[in-house]
């Protein structure tokens, strides 16, 4: 019955992949996602990216507890200088920027194991406006690129189906892993609160099929990001006219101005 019903929530929440919303889902305490993770501060000595690119600075904090082999990929690659000089390759305003490949193509990079490493998929993180995620070429697939979700909004139709789904029949939901949650647990309400206050890129959830680990959030910066996005590009492969580089990766530790 549960493989059932996840497929039947699957293929109806497909027919809506063009402005719809959705939540992921993994791990046990579901109850902890009432309190969005995205919306924190790093605490003091937490490790954070200071990322200095030719249009300003992005500071990202991390989240190793939900998706640990990406956290160590991008902070070992960031420490050995890998990100320096690399460009923003994909730039779409309204959807997200993407850098990391030192090919500038899209094509290239790796990751600091020299291999692919599997996705990790977390029910505490969603594709909130500012969210860090790997970027790659199907599931288990993630290398040395990543995007930041610039969306400054939600469509208010893909909100509704997922209220309304959910809403509709308790025993939908979604197997991750070796776990099945219902639409109830992975899309509490304050989910699709803070998506339609702070905007995001709902239709890259996994429910919908899309393999993105995510493993880190801009708590800084996102001006930067905005700017960035913004850039004038070529319009058969989204990127920029004029290079826009990532001058240097920190990895340093935070500490709050109080």
């Amino acid at each position: 019955m549960k493989k059932y019903a996840a497929f039947v929530c699957a293929a109806a929440l497909m027919l809506f992949a063009t402005g719809c919303t959705a939540k992921e889902a993994s791990g046990s305490n579901l109850e902890e996602t009432s309190t969005i993770l995205q919306a924190q501060l790093p605490k003091d000595g937490d490790e954070i990216a200071v990322i200095t690119t030719s249009e300003g600075v992005i500071k990202l904090q991390f989240y190793p507890e939900e998706a640990p082999k990406a956290v160590e990929n991008f902070k070992t690659l960031a420490k050995s200088g890998y990100y320096k000089d690399v460009i923003f390759h994909r730039v779409m305003e309204g959807f997200m920027i993407q850098g990391g490949d030192p090919t500038g193509t899209g094509t290239g990079g790796e990751s600091c194991w020299g291999e692919d490493f599997e996705d990790e998929i977390s029910p505490k993180l969603h594709f909130y406006r500012g969210t860090l995620a790997m970027a790659n070429k199907g599931a288990n697939t993630n290398g040395s690129q990543f995007f930041i979700v610039q969306n400054k909004e939600v469509t208010e139709q893909g909100i509704n189906t997922i209220r309304e789904t959910r809403d509709s029949n308790e025993e939908l939901g979604i197997t991750i892993g070796e776990e099945f949650y219902t639409l109830d647990k992975l899309f509490p309400e304050d989910v699709l609160n803070y998506y339609t206050e702070h905007g995001g890129s709902i239709e890259l959830e996994y429910i919908f099929g899309k393999p993105y680990t995510i493993f880190g959030q801009v708590f800084e910066g996102m001006d930067v990001v905005d700017k960035i996005a913004a850039a004038e590009v070529d319009a058969k492969n989204n990127k920029p006219l004029k290079d826009i580089v990532i001058e240097s990766v920190e990895i340093v530790n935070y500490e709050s101005q109080n």
